[in-house]
């Protein structure tokens, strides 16, 4: 009798777990944050916070000489009033993608800001934004982004972007250590933060990017053709996207901390943003 009930009791938590575990992998699939990539031979390098006027085209200069594609996410703000920057990254073949209007934290904005963020960027990106292969991509401002958020870029029609490699270029980090660092932890289907700007940061000095433009030609000097460098579409037109569930924590001393740092925030340019409190 006891081991008839026990093992009625397992089949039913085995049934549950496995439907759970069902459930999880289908959200993850729908919903899931693409960080990396399987299957294939190439790296994605991204280049947040641009177009700079004086950075971006040194960058683009570069990635011409080594004959690399990568993917920008522009902030619309910047994108209206460089068009020539977008327009140039365009036609040499990178991808754009949509990295809301002006950098604002989607967990604490409304679910409507949070909509109209990313379609007055994707009016300042047009017609770049699609380009090519029709993938439609978005990347949250730091990162950050809750379940909400996630759902709103789903309902416009966007793939959301993450990343599994950095070199902390928000900082002012030396050329060579960032080069290092990148050396170490890219692998084949790596997604690689990089900023070709820095739309609002703790201190000034780390709006300078010279030290990222010098890192990525020292990176594309040292692999010399032993990887390939494809777009975030390309990639997602030939190889296996691999999604997490990236979402910021529900925490409310992690929130406070980081709204805490957020409001600290200084911009090379114009007001930072003031964040009130956290919205759900």
């Amino acid at each position: 009798m006891l081991r008839e009930t026990v093992e009625k009791r397992w089949r039913k938590f085995s049934r549950k777990a496995i439907r759970t575990l069902f459930y999880n992998r289908l959200a993850q699939k729908v919903t899931g944050t693409i960080t990396h990539f399987a299957g294939t031979d190439a790296v994605a390098l991204t280049f947040d916070d641009g177009p700079h006027p004086e950075y971006t085209p040194r960058l683009l200069d570069i990635l011409e000489r080594h004959q690399v594609r990568v993917t920008f996410f522009p902030v619309g703000e910047f994108a209206q009033k460089y068009p020539e920057l977008i327009r140039r990254a365009a036609a040499n073949g990178h991808a754009i993608g949509n990295h809301s209007w002006n950098h604002a934290a989607f967990p604490f904005i409304s679910g409507r800001e949070q909509r109209e963020q990313i379609r007055a960027c994707a009016h300042a990106l047009a017609p770049y934004e699609q380009r090519p292969y029709g993938q439609r991509i978005f990347r949250p401002p730091y990162g950050y982004q809750n379940v909400a958020s996630r759902l709103n870029a789903l309902w416009l029609g966007y793939q959301v972007v993450a990343w599994n490699v950095h070199a902390e270029d928000w900082f002012d980090r030396d050329a060579d250590w960032m080069a290092e660092q990148l050396m170490q932890q890219i692998r084949p289907g790596s997604i690689v933060l990089l900023h070709d700007g820095v739309f609002d940061g703790l201190q000034e000095r780390f709006f300078d990017r010279w030290q990222t433009i010098k890192a990525v030609e020292m990176l594309l000097e040292r692999l010399g053709g032993r990887l390939r460098f494809l777009t975030i579409p390309e990639l997602i037109r030939e190889s296996r996207p691999q999604r997490e569930n990236w979402y910021i924590p529900l925490a409310n001393d992690k929130l406070k901390r980081i709204r805490k740092t957020l409001n600290r925030m200084k911009r090379p340019e114009g007001e930072a943003r003031v964040y009130a409190k956290y919205v759900a």
